[in-house]
């Protein structure tokens, strides 16, 4: 018998005596159902468990229900965007694991539901964990706050939410400057941050450790910018997220640890560097090892010598279970060989294995570092994902600065405290106590000095008005961007958008921008009074891959109309402030109307929103939704949508998710389809309407508005992130019957 029949042979035998226990997947497998497991993949790893036994990283006793935890698929968590007047109950996990939730039959509409509503940026899909670093930071909005890992995002949607805690402020003096080192990535930290419709949110693409420094205009004088929160959520060995990228079990060794440990303490060190006086700066990985926690934390302080201090968050989060820092490890190489001292390390692993990654040698040294404030969350305390946070506060600056001078105005932590202004000269630097990656920060900053004069002097020879790229040769990976031009303020294009809109006077027109500077402009974005500043000062220091909300579109015949641009609704919360004209104030059944049918007809509408209608020129329009707190029934939450009043009708330019996020408000079944792009309705009838479905009822009324992707395209990159030397900490698929977080 050869090979093969044997095979064959065997395996018709195995799948006999799986079918007499209990059928052909087996008793054991049948019975598991949607458990979510991944049993071609085996949950052992006897170099990592021998390695934290060791290190005593886990309570005494506790070890057994630690790695019972890590085996066990990660619930599904979410969070719901809290700047939208949600109540104050916005985070809530399941039981159900990711995989139920894509897989399941039984499922499937919740989970287009979660992709619907993720994709309108009303909710989250964000791992429990991935949400404490945001919330340490102590997020203001008028704080300038600076993400140095963004990438993919969930993080920084936090910080934008916080940033606009009063809704009724559209541009808030605060703003965030996202950073990724992986040009593609970016472009998914653009997606993420496109659906919260923010004109203060920046993505820029460079190397953490080597951010540039930038500077903003204060009463006419260049002052370098300095930034009130920094989250540095660095790149990680990933050992924390076990419970859902479950090839870290195969993969895991104490090399991934050692080879990170540089890059992140130059990352954060770097961070420091731009942290203003009084700030605070969150250090957190989804790892485990004091390698890449603690001991990273002990040399930024050591070389720091006392201008930062850890900061004690203990009451800030009442609720949440964690352990105190470490304050001793040791370090283990990859065939398993311990050092305690860095005088143990004989010199051929000297490449390898550094002194920064040992706890410092002085007791009271190290006492007075404070390390037991780091946080560690251990996954079996309250079924989580493992991580790691430390809260850093700036009382001085980095004794490697010779000088730090200081302006007046808004410090991190009072509004009244002095914030640094001048560009920091390079002194002595950090030298020895951070090995090669000390000598690596002090000549870059060496290089900025000399940099940051060349640009001063070459200011003058740019277009006002202009940030452009990088020049050619910094651009060494990725693509090349369109520049952002602002509109000038005797440009003819804005003063009949003014007429036709009746924008009000306090209207920040100088804010306004386009992505050409020749040609016709199709898209008119906006932008943050701060977020100008640091455009209009900084275009040959980094690489802006996206900012700002669109506003307003060209019309393909434009000429036709009072007004060549239409308003658009990713921007209209931000414009509607300042409009005076053309709104029509619409019921609910109005609402229903307008949402579920192409282009009804004015008089479909109710006899109030026909009378504010008739006499309107055509062209673009908002339609306004109040609420009648006299009619507790009906929907209590304000909506502003972008219309079009026609010949004879009126229309609706909403994104299809967006769409079916207020019908599901105004408590309509929705149902979907995966061929046709969504189908609203009640039994068959059109929507809020009584009436059999009219023609364009089922079909999306427009084309999706431009950036908003694929939601499931995007779902299925962020679970591909292992493979970026950062795993994704911060993407869970969202619940099935969810618990509030506690």
């Amino acid at each position: 018998m050869g090979r093969r029949a044997r095979g064959r042979r065997l395996q018709q035998q195995q799948q006999q005596r799986q079918r007499a226990e209990g059928g052909e997947d087996g008793g054991k497998r049948r019975d598991a159902g949607w458990e979510g497991g991944y049993p071609e993949i085996v949950k052992e790893n006897k170099l990592f468990e021998h390695y934290y036994q060791e290190l005593k990283i886990v309570p005494e006793g506790e070890w057994d229900e630690f790695m019972g935890a890590l085996r066990e698929p990660l619930p599904a968590t979410l969070r719901i965007t809290g700047y939208k007047r949600y109540p104050e109950e916005l985070a809530w996990h399941t039981n159900l694991s990711r995989k139920i939730l894509r897989k399941s039959p039984q499922l499937e509409r919740f989970h287009q539901f979660l992709v619907s509503e993720t994709e309108s940026g009303n909710i989250s899909r964000q791992e429990a964990v991935s949400m404490i670093p945001p919330l340490l930071l102590n997020v203001q909005p008028h704080h300038k706050i600076l993400d140095m890992c963004a990438a993919p995002g969930s993080k920084t949607t936090q910080l934008i939410e916080m940033l606009h805690a009063d809704m009724n402020v559209p541009f808030p003096e605060g703003f965030v400057i996202a950073n990724d080192v992986d040009n593609k990535r970016c472009y998914l930290l653009v997606h993420q941050a496109k659906r919260l419709s923010s004109p203060c949110i920046m993505v820029v693409n460079h190397d953490a450790s080597s951010i540039p420094r930038l500077q903003v205009d204060v009463d006419g004088r260049k002052e370098v910018l300095f930034y009130d929160r920094i989250l540095c959520d660095v790149p990680c060995s990933g050992d924390g997220t076990m419970r859902k990228n479950i090839d870290v079990w195969k993969k895991w060794t104490t090399l991934n640890s050692l080879q990170l440990h540089g890059l992140q303490l130059r990352i954060v060190t770097r961070g420091a560097e731009q942290l203003a006086e009084g700030g605070r700066m969150v250090y957190s990985t989804c790892s485990l090892n004091p390698i890449e926690d603690e001991a990273v934390i002990a040399s930024l302080l050591d070389k720091s010598e006392g201008a930062l201090e850890l900061a004690d968050v203990s009451a800030e989060l009442p609720g949440l279970k964690w352990m105190p820092g470490v304050t001793r490890w040791k370090v283990m190489t990859r065939d398993g060989q311990w050092f305690a001292d860095w005088d143990e390390v004989p010199h051929s692993r000297h490449t390898q294995i550094r002194p920064t990654m040992f706890p410092p040698k002085d007791p009271e040294k190290l006492q007075a570092m404070h390390l037991e404030r780091c946080l560690r969350i251990l996954p079996h305390h309250q079924n989580t994902g493992g991580f790691f946070v430390a809260v850093l506060v700036k009382k001085s600056s980095m004794p490697w600065n010779k000088r730090q001078p200081k302006v007046q105005g808004r410090s991190a932590e009072t509004r009244d405290a002095a914030q640094p202004s001048a560009a920091e000269p390079p002194g002595e630097g950090p030298g020895d106590l951070c090995g090669p990656e000390g000598q690596l920060a002090s000549a870059a900053e060496d290089v900025e000095t000399v940099q940051a004069a060349e640009n001063l002097e070459s200011n003058g020879n740019k277009k006002d008005g202009v940030c452009g790229p990088p020049p050619s040769k910094r651009m060494k990976f990725g693509f090349k961007e369109d520049p952002f031009v602002f509109i000038p303020e005797d440009d003819p294009l804005f003063p009949p958008i003014e007429k036709f809109y009746a924008l009000d006077p306090s209207f920040p027109k100088k804010n306004l921008l386009t992505r050409t500077m020749e040609g016709k402009k199709r898209q008119l974005y906006m932008v943050s009074k701060e977020l100008r500043n640091v455009l209009l000062n900084n275009s040959e220091r980094m690489k802006v891959i996206n900012t700002g909300i669109k506003v307003w579109c060209r019309n393909n015949s434009g000429e036709d109309f009072d007004c060549a641009f239409r308003l658009a609704q990713e921007g209209i919360y931000t414009l509607y402030p300042f409009i005076n004209s053309r709104i029509i104030t619409v019921t609910m059944e109005d609402v229903k109307i307008l949402l579920t049918q192409e282009n009804p007809f004015l008089r479909k509408l109710s006899s109030e929103t026909y009378s504010q209608a008739k006499d309107l020129a055509k062209g673009s329009i908002v339609l306004k939704y109040e609420p009648d707190p006299t009619k507790p029934d009906t929907l209590q939450c304000p909506i502003v949508l972008c219309g079009w009043r026609g010949k004879t009708s009126i229309r609706t330019f909403v994104p299809k998710n967006e769409r079916l996020h207020y019908l599901r408000m105004m408590g309509l079944e929705v149902l979907a389809e995966k061929k046709k792009e969504g189908v609203c309705g009640t039994n068959g009838a059109a929507a809020g309407t009584g009436q059999p479905e009219e023609e364009g009822s089922v079909e999306p009324q427009q084309p999706e508005e431009e950036g908003s992707g694929e939601a499931q395209q995007q779902e299925e990159e962020e679970e591909e992130e292992e493979g970026s030397g950062k795993p994704r900490t911060e993407e869970a698929d969202g619940p099935g019957g969810p618990e509030l977080l506690r």
